[in-house]
């Protein structure tokens, strides 16, 4: 069924946010060098466990156990591409509060900062700006330091496969043509089945060189583009639900189902994860919005939807996104202690709820009543993660502003965090010294 979408996204300030999230890779400006020397020592090697079979000779993977609470900086391809960028941000790790790191290892290009084994995707790691050809080893370093390491995957922005596989493309209204937004990228039809494989075929990959998470981002319908003139030709109707919500939704229920089985990860044994199953823990990236909005942004994304299928939500709460007067402060960037706090608490109650008035597979009708009450999984603070904003737009980000985000969100029930920077430059002053 060819399914067309008129409007901008439901709460006009959201255009705000995706528009800054997609503006977000050009100000990553820095050097790399894919054929740098590396700096990991040469006798960093893998540490079986000694409680595996003895039998099983199948090439060893270790991991790093999960971090509680987990503390996380961000590195884009381009600086894990940079030996001396990226040993910086080692460092502050050691001698902070940070215990983890999110790597892009699929980014808003399409493109691979690792070379893959599997040949569908070796050309996304060949047309790659940035990247490293030593991310095993890279990821190994890391974990011989007790460091948790995460894989950020863009999924449904992907320009480089579009491309190539333009019939699965978020099209124009003609059914034909492959739609843009307004920074040029294009998008995977969230109903192209056909690209789950590609997605879990990647999944596979990284996994399997050693990252003990897979963070999803980019899960979401488009936006910020002409929207008027656009159409999801691979999306298909469900009986009494949204479209939207409903593919994206069988989307992740695809990918959960998938990546929990241990078979798909099976010719490496992996240890150290400290998981009754050697897969990864997975987590999802979701708009800010979708703790504290009932609709669906326009984009399919709703936090009651989004639970079930990972291990962990992160909603990308970033005061600058908000819209004036958000939540009754009328400058969202001068308060990011009170936007924080309410976005995630709000977070926390939807999460801890055992009702909703939100449609979900895994929901259940409960009686008759209009507006409709389901019920629903329920779960506690922990599932969430909050992305802490590290960066100045709209407004100055510095050492108390990131340090009232991180307080916001444990006092709303958050322990976990993870802080964005595209720059890669964090504010050590925001974060507790371990020295």
């Amino acid at each position: 069924m060819v399914m067309f979408r008129t409007g901008a996204i439901t709460v006009g300030a959201v255009a705000i946010l995706s528009g800054f999230t997609l503006a977000l890779p050009e100000m990553r400006s820095v050097s790399y060098d894919r054929g740098a020397a590396s700096e990991i020592p040469g006798n960093a090697q893998f540490k079986p466990s000694e409680t595996e079979g003895a039998n099983d000779e199948r090439p060893v993977i270790q991991h790093q156990a999960l971090p509680q609470p987990v503390q996380a900086i961000y590195m884009t391809s381009c600086v894990v591409g940079t030996p001396s960028f990226r040993s910086k941000l080692v460092e502050l790790i050691e001698e902070t509060e940070i215990n983890s790191v999110i790597i892009d290892v699929k980014d808003y290009s399409g493109t691979l900062s690792f070379s893959p084994e599997s040949d569908a995707w070796r050309p996304a790691w060949e047309s790659a700006k940035c990247g490293t050809r030593d991310m095993k080893e890279f990821v190994a370093l890391l974990h011989d330091k007790g460091i948790f390491v995460i894989a950020r995957v863009a999924v449904f922005q992907d320009p480089f496969y579009t491309a190539k596989r333009p019939d699965l493309a978020v099209k124009k209204s003609d059914g034909v043509t492959v739609w843009k937004d307004h920074k040029g990228l294009s998008f995977i039809d969230v109903g192209a089945r056909e690209y789950w494989d590609h997605i879990v075929d990647l999944s596979k990959e990284v996994y399997n060189l050693g990252f003990d998470e897979l963070n999803f981002d980019y899960v979401r319908y488009p936006s910020d583009g002409p929207m008027k003139d656009i159409a999801f030709t691979h999306s298909k109707s469900y009986a009494g639900d949204d479209t939207m919500q409903a593919n994206l939704e069988e989307f992740f229920k695809y990918l959960n189902s998938k990546l929990d089985d241990e078979t798909l990860f099976g010719k490496y044994k992996h240890v150290g994860h400290g998981r009754d199953s050697a897969t990864p823990w997975t987590s999802v990236d979701l708009f800010g919005m979708t703790t504290t909005n009932y609709d669906d942004l326009s984009i399919g994304q709703v936090q009651e939807r989004a639970a079930p299928y990972f291990d962990f939500i992160a909603p990308m709460v970033y005061p600058s996104h908000y819209p004036k007067d958000a939540f009754g402060y009328g400058n969202p960037n001068q308060h990011p202690y009170e936007i924080v706090y309410y976005a995630m608490k709000t977070g926390v109650s939807r999460m801890v709820s055992s009702t909703t008035p939100l449609q979900g597979f895994a929901h259940t009708r409960v009686g008759t009543s209009t507006p409709p009450v389901y019920q629903k999984p329920t779960y506690t603070g922990d599932k969430l993660r909050t992305w802490i904003q590290d960066f100045d737009y709209g407004g100055n980000y510095d050492v108390a502003e990131v340090k009232a985000q991180i307080k916001a969100s444990r006092d709303a029930g958050v322990k976990s965090f993870m802080i964005w920077a595209p720059s890669n430059i964090y504010t050590r002053g925001a974060l507790e010294s371990t020295e």
